[in-house]
Parts: C-alpha cells; structure tokens; sequence
C-alpha cells in the first residue's frame, strides 16, 4: 500500500471549505476502508492510496471536493460523482453494493425519518410540494424521462415479455422469464378473471399482464399508460397477436379515463402494478378514489407497489433518494405500506388480502442487475455511458435495498363493497370475496 503522504498535495489542499487539515478526512477514510466488509482500495487524488492490497472493488475519487462525502458516507453523492465521471469504480456489482451499504453512516431509512419529523409543518411543506409535482403535465414528463430512455435498452435486460415490475419466484421459477410469468399469472389468480370480464391496467408498461390475461382468461383488457414508447410497443404486439377485439391500450392520464355513468360501463377488475411510485403520497387518496369510480360494486383492485421501509419517509436518505430523484426516477415518492392501505380505506375500498414480496424484489433485480452487466457494450451502443453508469448503480443498489429490508413490494387486494359506502366506517361491505384462498395459491 501507498504511505499516506504527501498531506500537502495540492489536490487535497482544494478539498471543500479550504480544509486546513486533509489529514483529519484521511483518518476517517483509513478507518472506512479497514472495516470494509470486502476488500477495497481506495484511491485518492494527488497518488494517494490505501486499502487492500488485492482488492475485490477500486473506487477512485478523481474529484477531491467529494472526499468529505466519502469520509461520511454519502453515497448517494458519491453515485452522481460516478455517472458524472468524478469517480471510477472497478469490481463486480454485488460487492460494490456491499461497499455502499457499509459505507452509509446508518439504516437510510432512519436517515431520511429523522429529517421528515423535524418539524410538523415540514410534512405540511412536503405534501404541498408532492401535489405540485404531480400535476399532469408534470407527470407525463417524468414518466417519459424513465420509460422512453429506449425499447431497445430495456428489452437488453428485462425478459422477454418485459415485465418491469418484481417477478414471483415460486418453487418451479428457476429463470426470470418463469418467474414473471408466474407473476403474472398470481395477480390474475388474485383478481379472480373470469371470461368476457373488463379489466383495466393502470399503467400498462409494454403490455405483459394485458396479453396474458386476454390470452389465458379470456378477459377484455384495456391499458392505460403515459409513455410513448411503451403505446406504440404494445400497439404492435395487439396487432401481431390479432387480439384488437379483446385488447386495447391508451395514451392517457389516469385522471382523464372518463368516470362510468352507469355499472354497465364499469370496469370489473383494475390492476396497478409498479404505477402508484409515480403518484405522489399527496395524491393518494385521489388516486384510489378515481380506481374506485371506475371499478363494479364487488369488484376487485389489486395494487402492486413498492413501499418504503421507513414510516415516514418518501426518500432513502444517505444521498441515495436524492440521486434516484436525479438520474433515475424523477417525482418517484415511496410511503408506508399502512399510508397506502390508509388511503384506500379513505377512498372507500376494503383492504382483503395483504402479500410482501420484498425478498422476490431483490432476486429480480439482481437478475436484471446481471443481465444488464452481461451486455453493457450493446446499452453503451443505445443510450450513451453515462445513462448506462446511473442504472448499474441504480439496479444493484435497489437490490441491497430490498435485501436489506430498506423498501418493501407490497400486493394489495382491495374490494368495492357492493352497498352504499358513506364516511368513516364501511357500511353495506359484505362482500362475496371467498372465505377461503385456495384460488390464489393452487398448484
């Protein structure tokens, strides 16, 4: 290894706020990188370097402005410095993640609830601004910053029905495209598709669920989505696979589907699935009240999300919220699983089956962390480095996050109860949803 010297490199003497002393960041930093749980060197500007000797994961800072954020493991920070071209890192992207985790100062999801419960007015603050957010246009925009990257640079690392949602490993799912289909198939299952029913999905992604529950259970299936990309994509697979009778998908707005004037106009089944990130916990409440108009007394919803570990926060903290915010997911916000089943029990649904998937969230994106690592010369080719820099992190460390309980996947099944719902509690909700769930999980 490196010795630490010399202390009055003229890169490090350009470290934040004039530091006096770059031997106090550097103490911190040798301290970091011994209790590192895989081998790391760390390489510092002006030639310095310690570490391990045969590391597993490099990461050198070429930027010396972010060894304060290093030093205090703000990772998130770190990231942008990465997709930036500040910071290079070398090693396979399991133990980088497992670097980053160890580097955080704490759980991000504490992190992020200390800052929200500062003050009470704050979450007033945050929920304004989340309503402003999520204004249409504003949401058609950010939707399109995620989904229109490119068809070509998704379909590189996702399956081939190219689900973008958390697959379900079940005991016979040995490779991701059986465990999407197994997905799929559980949420229809769930929502119990029956023949010549109307199903509406809330944002159809590039169509999965839509085919397969037209193909498999006879349903009349329409989506809704606000990417380009996406409506042209799933245009053409109706077309190929001559269902334009049974299947349809829309360029639209959840807030501008027209509200049904009568139950003949209803829809009898509504699934969303990976869509309610993108609605702003201000919103919520709407949101389940529009799915609600739209659904058939005593039909089902079946909300399919990811939720956050923490109760209060709509970010990770540790930097790591604010460079998914950046790079990723623009107006993405998560809440409590309780926050969602709030809302709906606000919009007049009955919560009737509850399912945590995290731990299947984290296998599927460690598959798709692989498969985008496998082809990073052909997306290079597509999108460009630096985009192609943003998802490797962004896929590893999500994964982290679900292994490490940091954010949850949550399916919930909900019911319109079949009489008159007023405020407060449900009244006329007896409901015809079996007693028993032998139907969700059969073999």
């Amino acid at each position: 290894m490196n010795q630490l010297e010399p202390l009055s490199s003229p890169a490090l003497a350009g470290s934040p706020r004039g530091s006096a002393s770059p031997r106090r960041w550097l103490a911190a930093l040798s301290a970091r990188a011994a209790a590192l749980p895989v081998r790391t060197r760390l390489e510092l500007p002006g030639g310095l370097a310690f570490g391990a000797d045969r590391p597993v994961v490099t990461l050198r800072i070429l930027d010396a402005r972010l060894l304060p954020s290093l030093a205090r493991g703000q990772v998130g920070t770190l990231a942008r410095g990465y997709v930036e071209g500040r910071v290079e890192i070398e090693g396979a992207m399991r133990e980088v993640a497992e670097v980053a985790g160890a580097l955080l100062p704490g759980d991000p999801t504490a992190l992020a609830d200390a800052g929200s419960r500062a003050r009470w007015w704050s979450r007033l603050v945050q929920a304004r601004r989340s309503h402003a957010r999520h204004a249409p246009q504003r949401d058609r925009e950010q939707i399109e910053f995620h989904y229109d990257v490119s068809n070509e640079f998704y379909a590189l690392w996702l399956d081939p029905r190219r689900v973008y949602s958390c697959a379900y490993w079940h005991a016979g799912a040995s490779t991701l495209a059986e465990a999407q289909e197994a997905k799929l198939d559980l949420i229809c299952r769930k929502l119990m598709l029956r023949p010549g029913e109307r199903l509406l999905d809330v944002g159809a992604g590039w169509g999965a669920l839509l085919l397969w529950a037209a193909e498999h259970y006879g349903v009349q299936a329409h989506g809704i989505t606000l990417s380009a990309q996406q409506h042209a994509h799933v245009q053409g697979l109706i077309a190929e696979r001559g269902l334009a009778g049974r299947v349809s998908i829309a360029l639209c707005d959840y807030r501008d589907l027209p509200d049904p004037g009568d139950g003949s106009a209803r829809y009898d089944k509504i699934a969303s699935i990976g869509m309610f990130e993108h609605v702003g916990h201000a919103r919520l409440a709407g949101y389940f009240d529009k799915l609600r108009r739209l659904l058939a007394p005593g039909g089902l919803l079946l909300n399919h999300g990811i939720t956050a570990g923490g109760l209060h926060n709509t970010q990770l903290g540790g930097g790591i919220g604010d460079f998914v915010e950046r790079y990723i997911f623009p107006g993405g916000e998560l809440v409590h699983v309780s926050a969602v089943m709030a809302a709906m029990a606000e919009a007049g649904l009955e919560t009737v089956d509850v399912e945590n998937l995290r731990p299947h969230y984290a296998r599927t994106l460690w598959a798709w962390s692989d498969a985008l690592e496998a082809r990073l010369g052909e997306a290079r080719a597509i999108t460009g480095d630096k985009l192609v820099r943003a998802y490797r992190l962004y896929l590893a460390g999500s994964a982290m996050g679900f292994e490490r309980g940091w954010m949850g996947l949550h399916q919930l099944l909900a019911i319109r109860p079949s009489g008159q719902v007023q405020a407060g509690p449900l009244r006329g909700a007896q409901s015809s949803y079996p007693f028993q769930r032998d139907h969700v999980y059969r073999a």
